[in-house]
């Protein structure tokens, strides 16, 4: 098993990065929201739930995925 498709950057499938990058502005909201606004909204920590349930669907698909299969770029 390749260990990088849960890490590297460049092995990421879409579904992966889009969670990754989802958690960082998640985070960086939180922080934000915390010291500056004093309040976080209810519900906020779902978030979390949401972008780490994506990337485990992602590393899923990355790792036992058919790693021939053809993408599907429409090129006009």
């Amino acid at each position: 098993m390749d260990f990088s498709k849960l890490y590297r950057p460049s092995a990421l499938n879409s579904f992966q990065f889009i969670a990754l990058t989802g958690l960082l502005m998640s985070a960086g909201a939180h922080l934000i929201l915390h010291f500056f606004v004093g309040h976080t909204p209810e519900g906020f920590n779902w978030l979390y739930v949401c972008w780490t349930a994506l990337y485990i669907l992602g590393t899923l698909k990355n790792v036992f995925g058919k790693p021939d299969e053809p993408h599907h770029h429409h090129h006009h």
